[in-house]
């Protein structure tokens, strides 16, 4: 059965915002003035706010042809969320807003928003407000999160000492392998449409690029067993860059072991079916969105209590460099390679 589709003109903009957030329902106690007025009103209770922003471009950060829109949506909330986990700090709101053509329905838009919903639920998050617009050329996505932390115990990149501990959560590289099999499948599609897109028993890797997660349940882990790391980055950009960040702003150095860094089952056999290191995707994938934190020496043993936190390296003073130590002993300079995975084309 055809679905149903409804012009987003016949709506016009007022009409559509209105549709959009007609069932969108605040969980926070802050939230004082919601959607529909100039403006929303918060109420942080005397905590510290913290705010980040971030765009996601069609054809940048992420292609229709294998993205459904549900998961768009969820993504598009998620990968903001995870900044604000970032700082240490817990999200409470966002704003959204969007650029769509006219290529899009109502019933299109309805999908991404419902995904949009999921996650705002999933992770306590009022929508409070936004923006719609036309785009003359692919969908633009605008997000605002805001979150609130205790005065002063927000984590920063410039906080790592010397002798700290280098932590990730999860595992890394399976985004980019994800990101790899849809690319793949798309060129076959593309070449005979009529072909099945081959999957296999790739769902983890696949999930890890459509639908990520911030690492909400690391961040209240390390609170509720009063772990406050020295720094802390997302890692959207692979492990490499995002440490390079971490030692820059510190001004220390670093050495990051081979054999100690978290890599799936799943991410190693497909990186080999690719003819990839899963070194390489691990240090330069990107998207994976885990946590990359350094801890006080002494946190170690409440550290290697938790199965989703791996020790990967330490901190060393900067006259020493930024050094990967390999399987055999080596020791090579550690370069930011991050992949703009939707171009593949390195960062420089």
């Amino acid at each position: 059965m055809q679905q149903e589709r409804t012009e987003i003109a016949s709506l016009g903009e007022f009409g559509l915002i209105n549709h959009l957030t007609k069932n969108n329902e605040t969980v926070q106690a802050g939230t004082i003035l919601s959607v529909g007025d100039d403006a929303a009103v918060i109420d942080h209770f005397g905590r510290q706010t913290v705010i980040s922003t971030d765009m996601l471009l069609e054809g940048i950060h992420f292609d229709l042809m294998y993205t459904p829109l549900r998961h768009l949506g969820y993504k598009a909330v998620a990968v903001n969320l995870s900044d604000i986990y970032a700082m240490y700090a817990e999200p409470t709101h966002i704003t959204l807003s969007i650029g769509i053509s006219n290529r899009f329905s109502v019933e299109a838009i309805d999908e991404f928003y419902d995904g949009v919903y999921t996650a705002c639920e999933k992770y306590n998050v009022d929508l409070i407000g936004g923006d719609t617009s036309t785009s003359l050329k692919g969908f633009i996505i605008s997000i605002t999160a805001v979150g609130e932390v205790k005065p002063g115990k927000f984590v920063t990149r410039s906080g790592a000492k010397v002798n700290d501990l280098i932590c990730v959560s999860g595992n890394l590289g399976a985004a980019y392998m994800g990101l790899q099999i849809l690319e793949r499948e798309k060129k076959i599609f593309l070449e005979s449409p009529g072909v099945q897109p081959d999957l296999g028993n790739k769902a983890y890797i696949v999930g890890r690029i459509l639908k990520p997660e911030p690492r909400a349940d690391i961040v209240n882990w390390l609170m509720e067993h009063e772990i406050m790391p020295t720094s802390m980055i997302d890692i959207s950009d692979g492990l490499s860059s995002e440490l390079l960040h971490i030692c820059t702003q510190s001004e220390v150095g670093c050495i990051l072991y081979e054999e100690k860094i978290p890599i799936h089952n799943e991410t190693k056999d497909m990186a080999r079916e690719f003819n990839m290191d899963p070194l390489t995707c691990a240090l330069s994938g990107g998207e994976d969105y885990e946590l990359l934190f350094t801890v006080k020496q002494e946190d170690y043993e409440k550290i290697a209590r938790n199965d989703q936190i791996s020790v990967v390296g330490y901190i060393t003073d900067k006259a020493e460099g930024v050094n990967l130590l390999t399987k055999q002993g080596n020791k090579h300079i550690l370069k930011a390679q991050g992949w703009n995975a939707f171009s593949q084309q390195k960062k420089s």
